[in-house]
């Protein structure tokens, strides 16, 4: 049985990768929210906590994370509010044993009011903010999101996995097929809309809000793909709603960046990829204790007949006229 991937991670090991790059922790250690990463916050002998990332391995390479970093430094550079790795024994990703980290300053918030029309444009003009810098140049190294990466190939990997039931497998890879030929239908009414550089899980958790504003974190899902990306995550409710939302966010965004209205055709296709992606990710990652004890039910006979009624509901969608933006 293969070893779980941070299996050798103990508290001491976190302690002693921050010590190694001349940093003093006290012992305290806090274990924070995340399950694809392993990150901390550390207690300092002197200063204030600084939080310590610790990738998981195989995911990324050296020079993928690194052009993350060059990324959300390229930014806070700008005045944009994102927190990038601290640089520190002269880099910002290091090694310690079998463990790649980056250490980060503790930036606090809470949760955006996503309700607030002035909260939506607010956080709108970062996102043009972000986007205009991201449209700057291209990734090199960091992948695109498209129909391969998080249809086609997640798809072909979760049949071949073993983890649907057998007497659901053909009606899942029937509704599979049917919303990626739905999702190419999306794409081909868009057009050929132009890939930037994102920040791809742009939603509320990674968005938090002080009285200063919203900050963004979390950027390591960025990658080349269609501005709407990070917009879609930030509408929810009915179509009335979400069209009273999008107005919202790009009266702010449009004062930096000018928005492509074709790639609303792209919002229903997005987030069917994202619900195939999402399994496939939940499924990769069953040999990290953490995730059967965070998603139990996964795997179970309803939760797969609930992913095939997802996507039925999704190739509706995606056949329907796209959202608007006029309210």
């Amino acid at each position: 049985m293969a070893r779980a991937p941070y299996s050798d991670l103990t508290p001491d090991r976190a302690l002693d990768a921050l010590a190694s790059v001349g940093l003093r922790p006290d012992g305290r250690l806090l274990a924070l929210n995340s399950y694809e990463n392993r990150v901390y916050q550390a207690w300092m002998e002197e200063g204030p906590p600084l939080v310590a990332k610790f990738y998981r391995p195989a995911r990324w390479s050296d020079a993928q994370i690194l052009e993350e970093h060059a990324f959300t430094q390229e930014l806070a550079e700008r005045e944009i509010p994102v927190v990038p790795p601290l640089a520190i024994a002269g880099g910002t990703l290091h090694a310690f044993e079998d463990f790649r980290f980056a250490v980060f300053p503790r930036r606090g918030g809470r949760a955006p009011e996503l309700e607030d029309a002035k909260a939506l444009e607010w956080i709108g003009r970062f996102v043009g903010r972000i986007h205009a810098v991201g449209a700057m140049r291209a990734f090199r190294e960091r992948p695109a999101l498209d129909l391969e990466s998080h249809g086609a190939e997640p798809r072909a990997w979760l049949l071949a996995s073993g983890f649907i039931p057998a007497d659901l497998v053909e009606a899942w890879k029937s509704a599979t097929a049917l919303a990626l030929d739905a999702a190419r239908r999306c794409c081909e009414r868009a057009g050929n809309v132009r890939p930037i550089r994102l920040h791809g899980d742009c939603h509320a958790g990674n968005v938090l809000w002080t009285d200063e504003g919203p900050h963004f974190v979390d950027f390591d899902d960025s990658r080349m793909g269609p501005a709407v990306q990070d917009l879609w995550m930030l509408l929810s409710g009915e179509r009335a709603e979400m069209t009273r939302q999008l107005a919202d966010v790009l009266a702010g965004y449009e004062d930096f960046c000018e928005f492509d209205l074709r790639e609303l055709a792209l919002v229903e296709a997005l987030r069917t990829l994202r619900l195939i992606h999402y399994s496939a990710w939940i499924a990769r990652r069953w040999d990290d204790p953490a995730f059967p004890a965070a998603f139990p039910w996964f795997g179970t006979q309803r939760y797969w007949q609930d992913r095939i009624l997802e996507l039925r509901e999704q190739i509706a969608a995606m056949d329907e006229s796209p959202l608007s933006s006029d309210l």
